[in-house]
């Protein structure tokens, strides 16, 4: 399905930014390699999900007006979350080790709404994968290790690549009635 596609193309380029912008704060040679590994990634995710995806049904019907709106909804929370709370988190509270675990969450959380509203419960899978990565990943920086935040971050990535490219074969599997 066409919006599926989308959906990969947009998933698998969040991915690679989350894994490319985090990795700038591994150190050497692991950022190296976690940046190659990730375009690497990003381009099998490309061909299988968006260029060849394998047993694609016909055209579906396009998503409905509440669909769109809890799409834009969505989106405009997180493109508001994200800078408000980074704001708090690093002038407020004075704890930027907690801004990536926040931009996960906030990305994360911003994927709940559209498993109804597009009826695709990969979006709930995701939402939740990322919200737990983000509490995770929050908790051992501030605990353990500051080097916990930008892996909450590459992490991020990985679960945004990996859900482009299986979410819309497991929703297929899903729809398809019992035999």
């Amino acid at each position: 399905m066409r919006g599926e596609r989308i959906g990969a193309m947009i998933g698998s380029i969040g991915g690679l930014v989350f894994i490319l912008v985090n990795a700038g704060q591994l150190s050497a040679p692991v950022d190296t390699l976690v940046r190659v590994v990730g375009v690497l990634a990003f381009v099998a995710v490309v061909w299988f999900a968006v260029i060849r995806p394998v047993g694609v049904p016909g055209p579906a019907e396009p998503p409905s007006r509440q669909a769109i709106r809890v799409y834009g909804f969505s989106v405009t929370a997180m493109a508001l979350g994200i800078p408000v709370g980074a704001g708090v988190i690093n002038n407020v509270l004075h704890q930027p080790v907690l801004t990536v675990p926040w931009v996960v969450l906030v990305v994360g959380a911003h994927f709940l709404p559209f498993a109804g509203a597009f009826r695709a419960p990969v979006f709930a899978r995701l939402g939740w994968v990322m919200i737990g990565l983000a509490i995770v990943g929050g908790v051992l920086a501030l605990t353990v290790t500051e080097a916990a935040s930008p892996w909450t971050g590459v992490l991020g990535g990985v679960a945004l690549l990996g859900f482009s490219a299986a979410g819309s074969q497991q929703d297929r599997l899903e729809a398809e009635p019992a035999r």
